[in-house]
């Protein structure tokens, strides 16, 4: 395992290369470059000029890459154009309520999720079967927006139960933290938990029509006992990827999410960077997420060897 694991991030400087260039070559062709951002309103061709000698712009493309990733390598993904802030001090400052959103609805979805599935799987046909795939099936079709405005409408502003936007670090108030959280994370998981019962059901399916599910029975084993010793964990590895999956799928949901419920996330900070042209908090934002999902699907193919003994063999 741990040769495996020192294989996978040695495999991931590479493709951090190629990842990083291409942040760094789509940023660059964005028409009106950082020049003109801080230029301000009608500036004239001296002070552009000025700017992009200062920035470094008016050398070779390549070099311009190479002078970025060297100053990325040594840890300084730069400064933000709006307010001069560290781009390290914004993403940390907005890490901390993106990575609580995410974990709590890979929760929400995990329990839910692998609850419908496993109890379709093993019942197939029955009237839970067709209950878990009508529900998967609605929960695929609606938008995270709109789920989330509906549930804003009933939860905050009707019954008043639930927080509508705003934050509380766990640190204040952990009951709090938790209300604020809620809402959003519901309305995330909605197409993860169709996404992994399907994938339950699916799986579970396959798993009990094998021969060890019909020995095991025939021993008299309790149902339960098959489900959770058996069946569980041998259609476990198809659920695991369909899990990081979605994973990866939510780090660009909660842009959506986090600017609906006002949460000073990561993903709210990327959606004002765009369209403030803050060009390195955009980089950096987008280098920062690209290491968390290759670090994701590292993660998914390691619980592969504890899943499935074959798989760590090979």
């Amino acid at each position: 395992m741990l040769r495996l694991l020192c294989v996978r991030l040695l495999a991931m400087i590479p493709l951090l290369v190629i990842v990083s260039f291409l942040i760094y070559s789509l940023i660059a062709l964005v028409p009106g470059g950082p020049e003109v951002a801080l230029a301000g309103s009608n500036p004239t061709p001296e002070r552009i000029q000025a700017i992009r000698e200062e920035l470094g712009l008016d050398e070779p493309f390549l070099i311009q890459y190479w002078n970025w990733l060297t100053d990325v390598l040594h840890g300084d993904l730069g400064n933000s154009f709006v307010d001069d802030q560290s781009v390290w001090s914004a993403v940390a400052a907005g890490f901390p309520v993106t990575l609580s959103l995410v974990v709590m609805t890979l929760l929400i979805a995990a329990a839910a999720g692998l609850a419908l599935g496993l109890a379709a799987g093993l019942r197939p046909g029955s009237w839970i079967d067709r209950l878990s795939t009508v529900t998967a099936s609605a929960f695929m079709a609606l938008p995270y927006f709109w789920v989330g405005m509906m549930l804003v409408l009933v939860f905050a502003i009707q019954m008043r139960a639930l927080p509508a936007v705003g934050y509380v670090p766990f640190a204040e108030s952990p009951l709090d933290w938790f209300s604020h959280l809620l809402l959003p994370a519901v309305s995330l998981a909605t197409v993860p938990t169709a996404v992994v019962a399907r994938q339950t059901r699916a799986a579970v399916t396959s798993v009990m029509q094998e021969d060890y599910i019909r020995t095991a029975k025939a021993k008299g084993l309790h149902p339960r006992r098959v489900a959770v010793k058996h069946v569980m964990k041998n259609a476990a590895v198809p659920v695991v990827t369909a899990f990081g999956v979605e994973a990866n799928r939510l780090i660009g949901a909660t842009v959506v999410i986090e600017q609906l419920f006002a949460l000073p996330g990561v993903g709210k900070l990327a959606y004002f960077s765009v369209f403030s042209r803050d060009f390195p908090m955009v980089q950096g934002i987008l280098l920062i997420t690209a290491v968390l999902i290759m670090l994701v699907n590292l993660a998914v193919d390691l619980s592969y060897g504890y899943f499935n003994p074959k798989v760590k063999v090979s």
